[in-house]
């Protein structure tokens, strides 16, 4: 078989309303997932047996658990054979993108081509992260609950460009929900996912920048650029930045660039 290939689609949340601390210790949410058109890159080919091989800028920084989901989801799939799988880790870690999940989801795409997909396959994605149900389509969609109650949206800002910022300083989830102050500010606001994104706001954001003080540095520089909405994604510490042009995003691109050399950057349209 040709070897299969999928993108691992950076995971960015446009509104990440944080409403309360639930009985089993996670949170409720309500929040607009979207993706950027680029990301981890992974290749696969039918085998004998499963096995995983990480490579790129970020394998080394792999940490359980990003460096055994793939695993996870291959072990998780009741399939008639093997799948060998390459990855190229191409997003920090530990960084607001769903890297982990981005892949686990395209490792579900990759079976759903070579094996196809069991008819509960949501149900076992729930189980492996709460963005998991959201990576495995990467398609734009409002999620309630823990973050695995998915609605469809239509994206009214397919296309976009936009522009992702990290300082290069990993933050796990976990902090970041633990000194959030557990106010609840609102739920997420009704409309059409340019309204949302406007309109709502990323709870997480100010406990974030209270661990991780180079989050409100990237913040202020790119509200210096063009863009008509910047925001932090999930628990942090990537930034975005939307532009209503191309070209305005990579002028702003070169600049952050220039002057932060040591910031890790992507550029992309969302999807």
């Amino acid at each position: 078989m040709i070897a299969l290939r999928e993108t691992a689609y950076a995971k960015i949340n446009l509104a990440l309303h944080v409403r309360g601390r639930r009985d089993d210790g996670y949170h409720e949410l309500e929040t607009l997932f979207a993706f950027v058109d680029d990301g981890d890159r992974l290749s696969a080919r039918v085998s004998e047996q499963d096995e995983l091989k990480a490579f790129g800028e970020f394998a080394p920084e792999l940490t359980d658990p990003f460096d055994n989901i793939v695993s996870q989801v291959l072990g998780a799939l009741p399939r008639a054979g093997g799948l060998a799988v390459e990855l190229e880790k191409r997003l920090p870690v530990a960084a607001g993108l769903g890297g982990g999940s981005a892949d686990a989801g395209a490792v579900f795409r990759l079976v759903r081509e070579a094996y196809g997909l069991p008819d509960n396959w949501q149900q076992r994605a729930a189980k492996l992260g709460a963005d998991v149900p959201a990576c495995v389509e990467s398609l734009t969609c409002i999620g309630r609950g823990t973050g695995t109650d998915l609605a469809p949206i239509e994206n009214d800002l397919a296309g976009t460009a936009v522009l992702l910022v990290n300082p290069r300083v990993p933050l796990t989830t976990g902090p970041v929900f633990k000194v959030w102050d557990g106010v609840d500010l609102g739920p997420m606001p009704e409309g059409s996912v340019s309204q949302i994104a406007q309109q709502g706001r990323n709870d997480l954001q100010t406990p974030a920048i209270s661990l991780c003080a180079p989050i409100a540095d990237v913040l202020e520089e790119l509200d210096q650029t063009s863009a008509f909405l910047t925001r932090m994604s999930g628990s942090g510490a990537t930034c975005f930045a939307l532009y209503r042009s191309h070209d305005v995003m990579r002028e702003a691109a070169e600049k952050l660039i220039s002057d932060h050399p040591d910031w890790w950057t992507m550029q992309g349209s969302l999807r």
